[in-house]
């Protein structure tokens, strides 16, 4: 029997949210890179850009490329505020040791704070470059002007200088300057337009180095061997079968088991040769307790918003709604690795983490060191969406790696993965109001139950604790504030009252930390689903509904303009057109504005629901985008499609399995994510431009009104409301 699977069918049963690969190539890295020390200082010019004899210009920036266009955005910053050629611009980027620590690439900040900086200090470079070019050119700084990374006087272009005649080479010894005049937004030429990611063509064509291809001279290969289940204890090793194996031996701390060996498959042969006997645990809940489970953990109430006086003298008609979200991963596609040199005092990692020099700090407390003695080098890894096993992977390669005195190279496994990974938080959200005689909201009572969304290692001592490596050799982790969990628990709507109630729990089953957008794709499916809800309940077309409670013009600017671009007509009721062929098609819309305070997105998005195979597929999705002054268009376009194509995935495929003792879901088939055949047929965009505004977080935004979008879609084709994700009919 023989069998012909064509392009196209391979790519139907392939995950979508494939976003690079390699073909085999490696990399070369300097062995023992140990020129270590403090980050470059903020307040420096010199730290932040240099002007290089050859006329290019190399920026120094602590944010990172996520695969996300940052580094093409960032770019284009400096680009426009030196009037230098983009093409100019050469890049480092997230070096512990020769980049500006500008917190961690997280939370859609890297435009809206990195971005800042990097636009403060260019501004600083361009007035120090005129300052040094007035006396050779004889002419008043006033009257010069720039343009192609040349100053020439204004009116007579034949008296000219270049960036690297003025400079070249040398150090600009000036502080940045934080009075410095950035140029008007209605000059620019660069920033604003459609400027080509320059990291795809690497990457399309095999040539783009990521983490899982750097060697190091002498480096050997590791497997981490994980317990039997969660909270597990070892026993004993059973290593007789790797005399076998040439150059395999066990690494044991506590309960940290690793193996090592010369070759990589040899590592992975030994990891599977050696006998570990494991004490069993069963920590978790049964998997249909968790709504009850996550309600019943201690935890600590925080009031989020209280706003206003019960409505209860005016409500006509009252509703009340209870949400589920499940424990889900990042899934990134390759799964994390890391690479560590731990000799002679000194280490240098190798890491695709989303923060350089928090890893930098939690590292050197880890492995008992100063800081300054540990160098973090960046190298991309797979997209990470949030904290995935990368930071994880450094820690266990620079943990093996001091015990061998070696490099070592640390590959996770797609078991590893799935199931060491932090996972992104479930959370249970309570919601009631009631609306008036004239259909509008009264009152409106919110409460959600969440673990903390961050437990990322931290700078501090202590903070290395929640490392796995840390935590299966006895430390324990350190008492951290929850974070995340309210993010958009509170909506923007204006209602005459309000109150709104973050239950943050002490723990959590699994280990939690940040996932694409936090609690805000969580608490926006809650909210956001029942405003559909009260639409129906007051006979109200959910966009019209939704106008009636906002009075921010950019808001209500981003749901006409979503409602234009789809071509919305007006809908009070589910099931409203008749099944086709036993499928029925709907349209949802849902609004957030992120963290109240960054972008605003409106979602349209068409389903088509075969409830005989219980299949639901979003055909087509409409967002509308407005998150200030837009840097490179085509860059947030490709952010906006991404974030529709894995929001739908979260929505309707996406939950971590587990037993009482271990997730289970430890590949593709327990944890299916959205393949090319299920992805929407088309993502239209229209992104309204603030130009005269600054920008603000954009990155995750679009990942939030999603879910409750394709909820409301379901309801308007079938009649059925659906409170629990993931979206099953």
């Amino acid at each position: 029997m023989s069998s012909t699977t064509t392009r196209r069918d391979f790519l139907k049963r392939t995950g979508v949210l494939v976003v690079g690969f390699s073909l085999g190539l490696h990399s070369r890295a300097d062995a023992a890179v140990f020129e270590t020390g403090a980050a470059p200082a903020a307040n420096q010019l010199d730290s932040w850009l240099a002007i290089n004899a050859d006329g290019t210009i190399t920026v120094y920036s602590g944010k990172v490329e996520l695969g996300t266009g940052v580094s093409t955005a960032l770019r284009q910053i400096v680009a426009e505020e030196l009037d230098a050629p983009f093409e100019k611009i050469a890049w480092v980027q997230g070096d512990s040791d020769r980049t500006v620590d500008q917190g961690s690439t997280v939370g859609s900040q890297t435009i809206k704070r990195g971005g800042a900086q990097l636009r403060m200090a260019a501004a600083t470079a361009r007035a120090a470059l005129l300052e040094l070019a007035a006396p050779k050119l004889g002419a008043a700084p006033g009257s010069l002007e720039v343009a192609s990374g040349v100053v020439r006087v204004h009116g007579d272009p034949s008296r000219h200088i270049s960036f690297a005649e003025l400079l070249g080479g040398k150090r600009f010894e000036r502080t940045v300057n934080s009075a410095a005049v950035p140029k008007a937004t209605t000059a620019y030429t660069i920033v604003g337009k459609p400027v080509h990611r320059v990291e795809l063509p690497a990457k399309m064509t095999g040539r783009h180095t990521y983490v899982q291809d750097v060697k190091v001279d002498g480096m050997l290969h590791a497997r981490v061997v994980r317990p039997a289940s969660i909270g597990a204890k070892l026993l004993s090793v059973d290593d007789s079968a790797l005399g076998a194996i040439p150059g395999a031996r066990v690494i044991r701390k506590a309960d940290f088991l690793a193996v090592v060996a010369p070759r990589e498959y040899d590592a992975i042969r030994a990891a599977a040769a050696i006998k570990p006997a494991w004490s069993e645990s069963a920590t978790l809940p049964p998997m249909d307790e968790l709504k009850q489970t996550l309600m019943s953990i201690p935890s600590t109430e925080r009031g989020v918003a209280s706003d206003g006086t019960s409505g209860a003298g005016r409500v006509a008609k009252r509703l009340a709604a209870t949400y589920k979200w499940p424990f889900q991963m990042h899934a990134s596609i390759g799964p994390s690795c890391g690479v560590a040199d731990v000799r002679n005092g000194k280490a240098t990692v190798w890491s695709s983490t989303q923060g350089s020099h928090t890893l930098k700090s939690a590292i050197a407390h880890l492995l008992g060191m100063q800081p300054d003695d540990v160098h973090v080098i960046w190298i991309e890894g797979s997209g990470c969406y949030g904290h995935n096993g990368s930071d994880d992977a450094a820690a266990d390669a620079a943990v093996i790696s001091r015990e061998v005195g070696a490099p070592v190279r640390v590959q996770w496994s797609r078991a590893d993965e799935h199931g060491w990974e932090p996972k992104g938080a479930a959370m249970v959200m309570q919601v009631a109001a009631g609306i008036d005689a004239s259909g509008k909201i009264a009152d409106w009572d919110y409460q959600v139950w969440t673990p903390t969304h961050s437990s990322r290692p931290g700078a501090q001592p202590g903070g290395e604790a929640n490392f796995i490596a840390a935590r299966l050799m006895g430390m324990v982790p350190s008492s951290r504030g929850s974070l995340g969990g309210e993010r958009n628990a509170a909506h923007t709507y204006s209602v005459p009252a309000m109150k709104v109630r973050a239950h943050l729990l002490e723990r959590a089953p699994l280990r939690t930390s940040s996932l694409r957008g936090l609690g805000s794709p969580q608490n926006t499916f809650a909210n956001e689903s029942f405003m559909d809800e009260l639409a129906q309940l007051a006979g109200v077309d959910p966009i019209e509904f939704r106008l009636r409670h906002l009075s921010d013009p950019r808001a209500v600017a981003a749901i006409n303009a979503v409602a234009r671009l789809a071509k919305w007509t007006p809908r009070v009721s589910g099931s409203s057109r008749a099944p086709s062929n036993g499928v029925a098609r709907g349209r949802g819309m849902a609004f957030v504005r992120y963290e109240g305070t960054e972008a605003s997105v409106a979602a349209i998005v068409d389903v088509e629901v075969d409830q005989a195979q219980h299949r639901v597929r979003v055909t087509h999705a409409y967002v509308a985008h407005d998150c200030g002054l837009i840097v490179n268009p085509d860059g947030l376009k490709n952010q906006i499609e991404g974030n529709v194509i894995q929001a739908a995935s979260r929505a309707l495929n996406e939950a971590v399995q587990f037993d009482r003792s271990r997730v289970t879901s430890l590949d593709w088939r327990g944890y299916p994510i959205l393949r090319f055949a299920d992805a929407p047929d088309a993502v239209d965009v229209v992104l309204i431009d603030h130009p005269e505004l600054p920008s603000v977080g954009a990155g995750e935004a679009s990942t939030s009104p999603i879910p409750a979008a394709i909820a409301n879609a379901i309801f308007d084709a079938t009649g059925v409301r659906l409170r629990d994700v993931p979206l099953r009919v």
